[in-house]
């Protein structure tokens, strides 16, 4: 404890002595320099200075972890300052904290006496409650800090509404590491209509969970029950809340609300002596709110993002076509209220709820017709989808924050005039005619799994009997009955394996839902089994993909023609694991080697042109394979570089000459394998990496990083076997190498190689990367629609 000026003398002598243990009386005070813990150890209550702050808090913290983690503060916006506080219980029974002049910078605020033995306790919970002496029950506390959270929830802490007493119960960022007080960001209940959670930026709502449909809320599904934690949403008269509990005691978790406007769930590694983010939202740009308008649906998975509801169109295509959604979209055909009807669309985050209008009474038959015959009713849903459907939802207003999912959400059920409905009829029947291709099973991330083989049903070709699986290469479904003589020749000479369609059905359960694991540029992906008990994964292709039968048979042409350890076959059996630094690198190489290879060492020079982490798979020794080539390009032997006007690839991997100016070269897979270096390292994607509003992705973080000398803080935080902090700081240095801005800077692969191998490699000082000086996909696409107008180059992106 520092030395005491004077001052603080007078104030020993006016209060009564203070005491250690968990508990204040109207008898005993707290001092800086003294702490209250809680019975078993876990929480201590004292005074602090976060950071590098001169200014002292009450502050509530872990007691047994080493780094000093606060989880709550009383006088955020009143800090003392010098070392002169004291927390007492005034005798009107509230809790208060002095300064040295006895002025009240903080107090418990309560307007009725708690009791006449009041007592403050610190709980192993974390929760500093003021009660009765003769009473312990939670019912009993007259004030407790859970009441009023700062940046963090813990478990047990209700995040909303008393309804009686209209306390609203919510968590607010601190403005800075050091500095506590109320930031910028909140995140709040809003009790109306279906309640929803929202982020807030001042009174800006710039992120929605969706409403609670009896499982998760709807905008989170990833938000679901596991063996760490159960969640709990609780809407009656009194109160409307959600809380989480541990289902492990051993696990040390909470939820905090940090500075840059990011939610962040956080579990104690005792291994590591470190926190670890175990979940975060907002993830992607679809996690903005209604990032796509009034009737417009985003998902993240598809470019553009943004796309209309069934009978819907941009309202204004211009701005639409420059990837700006915010205006969203209007009706094709008017309603006419007596002749409407319905289409159903699946794995949605349902739209902004507070202004719906909700009934759990109901069924979703009687929501329907309720709908029906309310002319102002735009779309209706079941209100709770845990054992079956039940209850209604319904929206009179123009529809909002609307998401679409590959796995999660549920059914929204949207009003259509009768022409439309008419429309899609109609189409209906061309579904038989999608492709339907198994190729290879792509989970996000680096945790991959490479299975399959391929096949294809198109409207080119009929459903005959074909013959069985082969593992001598890509198994193609190419009937003769309808095809053309070169198509038929060029399959045998590819010795092309083949699939019946009825034996696709069979092994996906006839596309079931319970089947669909992804999406990706084809369309949605299905795992399936076969009769050998071989596990395959079946892209099915749709007539509004962004790829076709030109990508996929390019695709099927290339890996026959091709092998290379580090190439798919599509026979390869993988499994799903936690990466290790030593398998992550490994993955790093073998990376390099596959492109080295194509751009170098194969019958033909080709450029990928689609080379990310979904199109990574592992086998089951973790050995990297390069797969879908639907978007490859073969080059002469002494062709370095050509123009397209078909940009094509995904977003957040495309170098900047290509995207811009449709430059495509091999330098443009080399930027590609910068980008993937980095995610690999960091655990964390390039596209939707939101670390702060200046950092808006992940090339622009490390560079960041790499400046200020801090480039190890990209590390995946999860990794716990790390030995060589010079290889992985090398890694970083190549990523960044191979992501700068000109084709020029960039090293050919054979360098790349060289210098992730060679441990005392001397290596160039990287340039800044390109995309990491603030020009985000907007600017890029309204760089094509006007430098390029002459050219008419497209950007189908993904």
């Amino acid at each position: 404890m520092k030395e005491l000026p004077l001052r603080l003398l007078l104030v020993f002598t006016f209060f009564s002595p203070s005491i250690a243990g968990d508990s204040l009386t109207s008898t005993t005070s707290l001092l800086d320099g003294q702490t209250l813990v809680s019975t078993s150890g876990i929480f201590e209550l004292g005074f602090c200075s976060p950071g590098d702050s001169p200014y002292r808090y009450v502050g509530i913290w872990y007691k047994k972890i080493p780094v000093q983690t606060i989880v709550w503060i009383a006088n955020r916006a009143s800090p003392l300052t010098d070392y002169t506080g004291v927390l007492t219980i005034r005798k009107d029974g509230n809790l208060v904290l002095l300064n040295s002049m006895a002025e009240v910078l903080w107090t418990s605020g309560l307007t009725v006496s708690a009791s006449n033995n009041p007592i403050a306790q610190l709980l192993d919970s974390g929760n500093f409650v003021l009660r009765a002496e003769e009473s312990s029950s939670p019912e009993s506390f007259a004030w407790q800090s859970f009441d009023y959270p700062s940046d963090t929830l813990l478990p047990g802490m209700k995040l909303g509404w008393n309804l009686k007493t209209s306390l609203n119960r919510y968590i607010s960022s601190w403005k800075s590491f050091d500095d506590p007080s109320p930031g910028s960001y909140s995140f709040r209940m809003d009790p109306h209509g279906s309640p929803e959670l929202f982020l807030y930026r001042e009174s800006t709502k710039i992120h929605a969970s969706g409403p609670w449909n009896g499982l998760q809320f709807s905008g989170i599904p990833q938000l679901k029950p596991n063996e760490f934690f159960r969640f709990s949403f609780i809407s009656t008269q009194d109160e409307v809340y959600y809380t989480y509990e541990m289902n492990k005691g051993s696990v040390v978790s909470r939820l905090v609300m940090n500075t840059s406007g990011q939610l962040q769930r956080f579990v104690w590694s005792a291994a590591k002596q470190a926190w670890s983010v175990f979940w975060s939202d907002p993830k992607d740009q679809c996690d903005h709110y209604a990032e796509c308008g009034p009737f417009g649906v985003c998902n993240s998975s598809q470019a553009p993002i943004c796309s209309c509801l069934t009978g819907f169109q941009p309202k204004s295509p211009q701005e639409w076509n420059l990837r700006d959604g915010s205006a969203g979209c209007v009706r094709i055909t008017p309603l006419d209220c007596k002749r409407d009807g319905f289409v159903t669309v699946g794995n949605m985050k349902l739209p902004d709820t507070t202004i719906a209008s909700v009934d759990e009474s109901m069924s979703l038959d009687e929501c329907r017709e309720s709908c029906s015959k309310n002319c102002s009713c735009r779309a209706y849903a079941s209100a709770n989808i845990s054992g079956g459907e039940s209850g209604c939802i319904i929206w009179a207003t123009d529809l909002i924050d609307i998401r679409n999912f590959v796995d999660g959400g549920q059914d929204l059920h949207v009003r259509l005039a009768a022409s439309e409905l008419a429309k899609m009829n109609s189409g209906r029947s061309s579904d038989n005619k999608k492709v339907v291709i198994v190729n290879v099973l792509i989970f996000s991330g680096l945790l991959l799994l490479g299975i399959g083989g391929c096949c294809i049903l198109n409207k080119k070709c009929g459903t005959t009997s074909l013959p069985s699986f082969s593992r001598r290469g890509p198994a193609a479904y190419l009937a003769k009955e309808h095809c053309s003589n070169d198509e038929i020749s060029a399959s045998k000479e590819l010795d092309l394996p083949f699939f019946d369609l009825e034996t696709i059905v069979a092994a996906t359960n006839n596309f079931a839902i319970e089947s669909k694991i992804g999406e990706g540029g084809f369309g949605p992906v299905y795992q399936g089994k076969l009769n050998n008990g071989q596990d395959i994964a079946v892209k099915k292709l749709s007539e509004k993909s962004s790829q076709g039968l030109d990508e996929f048979k390019n695709e099927v042409v290339l890996i026959a023609k091709l092998q290379h350890r580090n190439l798919v076959r599509l026979l390869d059996e993988g499994k799903r694991s936690l990466l290790s630094w030593q398998n992550r690198f490994a993955i790093i190489m073998g990376i390099g080697r596959g492109l080295l290879y194509l751009h170098q060492d194969s019958r033909f020079r080709i450029i990928h042109r689609d080379l990310k982490a979904g199109n990574v798979l592992l086998d089951r020794e973790m050995n990297p394979k390069i797969s879908d080539f639907g978007m490859a390009r073969i080059f002469g032997d002494d062709q370095t570089h050509a123009r397209t006007r078909k940009v094509v690839g995904t977003y957040g991997y495309m170098s900047p000459e290509y995207a811009m100016d449709g430059i495509l070269s091999i330098k443009l897979d080399v930027f590609s394998f910068g980008v993937l270096v980095l995610e690999i390292i960091s655990g964390k994607r390039n596209k939707g990496f939101y670390q702060s509003e200046q950092h808006s992705n992940l090339i622009t973080y490390a560079w960041k990083l790499w400046k200020e000398g801090k480039s190890f803080e990209l590390l995946d935080e999860s990794l716990e076997d790390l030995h060589s902090i010079s290889e992985v700081l090398r890694s970083i240095q190549v990523g960044l190498l191979c992501a700068q801005e000109q084709p020029r800077d960039r090293p050919m692969m054979s360098s790349v190689i060289m210098m992730l191998a060679t441990e005392n490699a001397a290596l160039p000082e990287p340039k800044e990367p390109g995309f990491s000086s603030g020009r985000g996909l907007v600017d890029i696409k309204a760089s094509i629609q006007s430098v390029n107008y002459l050219t008419a180059t497209t950007l189908q992106a993904r």
